[in-house]
């Protein structure tokens, strides 16, 4: 089952051992002598052949980022790696190597067929990316466990498997297990499942893959839950309020306030602190759902934004494409009129007068691109001033919905120490009836042990709401400025394609003009 060393030295992927397997494969000899000349471009490279090579390591493939076909088969590789940048790879072949344990394929999310027969792999698994994977060849391996089939379910448009020369094989019922708990599979080791076999197979196991699909379908009702969950999230982070519709900020305060959760067991203090925390969540909530208005309005505002965009390019373009095309008909008419003058005088003023013809085209052109420009920039600078002001108005709104909170913290710091100095009183004089813990009872040895805790949970309390705060101006500013700066970045891009597509067109159309002009000289 293993491969063994050749009698030449192990070798690990290089960058010269890729340029010449390119260069050899799939080449015909002109193209051969092209590529040496000019150079290979590992990055127009779909199909890369690499078998019988000795390879022992993969490396060196970070250039092949188009590549459909990679067949490493034959060699004496041990660990897959050095795949991470082949995202777009179709077919893998891994066949007849060394590999002991599946990974390193998590982005190959293209993958339709892959081929790891005859290696020394035990286990099927890291293979949850592969979405798309249609064959998979896993014989001569050993793998023994019947979970293994199991774990192959996920993958919904396998269609071809290959598991002979494996333990697994041999056991009993084998065929009949794999097509029960694999029914959509087509093709078992190469041989063609008929209905019959399904059939049979379906009703021998009905009742562990009811289970099973029971147990599934509540692990996908799950997955959908938390996927909801996430993207849910997501939308509140898009708004830069997460977390503030309900107590996580509140909580957030007191999860590492040892002084604060000392001092709530003191008489009157877990009243105090219930009528704390739902004022301090309203407030809250107000932050939460005024941040996810201003997100739609944002929103809104930016697909607006993008439409008025879009339709002063359509209508340039279509104004553009007007003038070419006029001029393109009359173009092709004179070109025909030059090839069929024979007096050299009207030749050459001919000539003369279809040069500042393109020449006319590419004022028009440069002059509709000019206008497009400074529409654009004055869009552009409205939505500026328009996302700005929204992002302002926001920022002003919920700093006068913090500070609110603020006040409800030194509200509750003061009512506090009212009853941490009551309490000191009447544990010096002997009148206090609760039974405190121990830890409590050592804050109340004298006044300023007991001001210091008050003091520092309050603190603690004011930081935790300066925090949030200072994040979600931090991040909402960071997002407008980001936004702005992409929008006027992409202009210019736009900009910079669109003037040189002019020149290319008009150049193109001069060089018509200058080679039937060469050529009259010539004749």
């Amino acid at each position: 089952m293993n491969r063994l060393y050749h009698s030449t030295e192990p070798q690990v992927m290089d960058e010269e051992m890729l340029k010449q397997a390119v260069g050899e494969q799939s080449l015909r000899d002109e193209a051969r002598q092209l590529a040496r000349q000019e150079g290979v471009l590992f990055k127009d490279v779909l199909s890369l052949r690499l078998d019988f090579q000795n390879i022992i390591r993969i490396d060196s493939l970070w250039h092949f980022e188009n590549l459909r076909k990679l067949q490493l088969d034959n060699n004496i590789i041990e660990k897959i790696q050095g795949l991470e940048h082949l995202v777009h790879l179709v077919w893998l072949d891994l066949s007849f190597n060394n590999i002991e344990v599946i990974e390193g394929l998590d982005t190959l999310v293209n993958l339709e067929d892959l081929s790891l027969f005859n290696n020394r792999i035990s286990k099927i698994g890291s293979l949850d990316a592969l979405v798309k994977l249609q064959v998979l060849s896993l014989g001569n391996n050993d793998i023994s466990q019947m979970m293994n089939i199991i774990y192959l379910r996920q993958f919904k448009g396998l269609r071809t498997l290959s598991l002979s020369g494996n333990p697994i094989a041999e056991m009993e019922d084998y065929k009949m297990f794999v097509c029960a708990y694999l029914p959509d599979l087509v093709y078992l080791d190469f041989q063609c499942i008929d209905d019959h076999m399904k059939e049979l197979a379906e009703l021998r196991y009905q009742y562990s893959i009811d289970e099973l699909k029971q147990q599934e379908h509540l692990t996908q009702v799950q997955l959908a839950k938390e996927q909801a969950q996430q993207e849910e999230l997501e939308e509140h982070k898009a708004a830069f309020v997460e977390h503030l519709n309900g107590s996580f900020l509140f909580d957030s305060m007191y999860a590492e306030d040892t002084e604060g959760n000392k001092l709530a067991y003191l008489p009157g203090v877990k009243e105090l602190l219930q009528a704390y925390k739902d004022k301090f969540v309203i407030i809250c909530l107000s932050i939460f759902e005024y941040g996810l208005k201003q997100q739609e309005k944002r929103r809104v505002e930016l697909d607006t934004f993008n439409e008025c965009v879009q339709e002063a390019i359509q209508e340039n373009q279509e104004q553009g494409r007007h003038r070419v095309a006029r001029f393109e008909e009359k173009h092709s008419l004179n070109l025909n009129t030059l090839r069929d003058e024979s007096d050299l005088t009207n030749f050459e003023t001919k000539i003369v007068e279809y040069s500042e013809n393109i020449t006319e085209l590419f004022n028009v052109l440069m002059t509709l691109e000019m206008q497009l420009v400074e529409q654009l920039e004055e869009t552009i600078n409205m939505f500026e001033r328009n996302i700005t002001d929204l992002v302002a108005l926001f920022i002003e709104n919920v700093q006068g919905l913090m500070a609110q909170c603020r006040d409800l913290e030194n509200h509750h710091h003061e009512k506090l120490l009212e009853i941490a100095i009551s309490t000191l009183e009447k544990t010096l004089k002997g009148e206090l009836d609760e039974d405190l813990p121990e830890d409590v009872r050592a804050l109340f040895v004298d006044k300023d042990t007991i001001v210091n805790a008050v003091g520092t949970s309050h603190d603690l309390h004011l930081l935790k709401i300066d925090n949030r705060e200072d994040e979600l101006v931090t991040r909402t500013n960071s997002w407008c400025s980001h936004l702005v700066d992409t929008i006027h970045k992409d202009e210019i891009m736009r900009n910079r394609r669109r003037v040189k597509e002019i020149y290319q067109y008009i150049d193109h159309m001069q060089n018509e003009l200058d080679s039937l002009e060469c050529s009259e000289i010539i004749d």
